[in-house]
């Protein structure tokens, strides 16, 4: 049952800020929720076009920025620089009844100091993943809001040892899911098969760049012992084709690649096997229940001090949630064409091996909750206002 307030206090401002491409989808899903439960709150915005479209004030496109890691951002610090002195101003000006973060915990942070200055109530939707490396930001969070919206059933006891208020009302993905279908991997004959694999590069110009080349030359290479094989390359709604194929080496698209721009993922829940970049896709491919491979090529000095502070087992949030390496995991050197030429051409010699994992698959989805996370979020934000 939705936790819907009795009363909603009607002209709140609600202050927005999130930092990357699936940070806006997600924030754009709980603001859409929160002028559903109450249409007369005002929304400034800081985030990516689907919050754009949907904020009353916009303050900046930041998800376009791609920011990762620990070396890249000093570029942009100028640019993040002016952006917290004007949210700053804002908080002091326009005084908001609240503010919501939205996972990309950098400049996040400093958001929160300044509305923790200004006693602005302060909410995290899609909390970081503090608890798989830099641990001691929990405190930090804990601190800085009135209460966090997690999105895995074990970190609210993680949040709460560390002072913090933490919920799990469900993974917000799921908002964003078709149901998962049962898929059938029984054929005829595995080398004749029209097999679909699928390219996840990645949604960061730094990761397109590094991984995009990698998968491609792997599709060819699978081509040679499974000939029929079709490759369906999955590209954000604004990406620039001509990128990709400089990227592949082609001119144009060969007869047996398909460039994919979709929001629904009908194509994406109809791959037999995918090989994805690290990130929230893995989790989006686990809940469509769909096999894959997980490689990941960091910048070398971002890759160092990754090693330094991280407190995790796995890269992939599938294997996390698993807590056991249920996809295979590839990472910088290993992460080559042919490992990954060989994990994905043994799946489609044994599609006995892509049931089985789409079924353990389909399990992990059952752990995370049930649809209409962004409401169940918004009406406890509201109630609590």
């Amino acid at each position: 049952m939705e936790n819907t307030p009795n009363t909603v206090s009607k002209g709140k401002t609600v202050f927005v800020s999130a930092g990357d491409v699936s940070g806006d989808i997600h924030a754009a899903h709980l603001v859409e929720a929160l002028k559903e439960l109450d249409p007369s709150v005002h929304i400034i915005a800081i985030g990516g076009p689907r919050l754009k479209e949907l904020a009353d004030e916009f303050i900046l496109d930041l998800a376009s920025q791609g920011v990762l890691g620990f070396v890249e951002p000093l570029k942009k610090l100028p640019l993040f620089a002016k952006l917290i002195k004007q949210v700053r101003h804002i908080f002091q000006t326009q005084r908001p009844n609240a503010f919501v973060a939205v996972d990309f915990y950098g400049l996040n942070h400093q958001f929160l100091n300044a509305a923790k200055a200004e006693n602005i109530p302060a909410y995290y939707y899609v909390t970081p993943q503090v608890w798989a490396s830099r641990q001691y930001r929990a405190k930090q969070l804990a601190a800085l809001t009135r209460k966090m919206y997690v999105i895995y059933p074990f970190e609210p006891e993680f949040h709460k040892a560390r002072g913090g208020n933490a919920v799990f009302l469900g993974n917000p993905l799921l908002d964003n899911m078709p149901a998962a279908k049962p898929k059938n991997f029984e054929v005829s004959d595995p080398k004749t098969h029209a097999w679909k694999l699928g390219l996840l590069p990645g949604s960061r110009h730094g990761e397109i760049t590094r991984l995009l080349p990698i998968f491609y030359q792997t599709f060819k290479e699978v081509c040679k012992e499974f000939p029929h094989t079709q490759a369906y390359i999955f590209l954000l709604p604004n990406a620039d084709e001509q990128i990709f194929l400089k990227l592949m080496g082609e001119q144009q698209l060969p007869a047996h690649v398909h460039f994919v721009k979709e929001t629904d993922y009908k194509l994406r829940s109809q791959m037999d096997f995918l090989l994805a970049c690290s990130g929230t896709a893995t989790l989006e491919n686990a809940l469509l229940g769909v096999p894959m491979l997980v490689a990941y090529q960091l910048f070398w000095p971002t890759y160092i001090i990754a090693r330094l502070v991280a407190k995790v087992k796995y890269i992939s949030l599938v294997n996390l949630l698993a807590d056991k390496p249920l996809v295979q995991e590839l990472i910088q050197m290993d992460a080559n064409v042919q490992h990954c030429a060989d994990i994905t051409k043994n799946f489609f010699a044994h599609p006995e091996r892509l049931a089985s994992l789409h079924k353990k698959l389909l399990e992990l989805r059952a752990s995370l909750g049930q649809p209409g996370v962004a409401k169940r979020a918004a009406a406890d934000i509201l109630g609590d206002l």
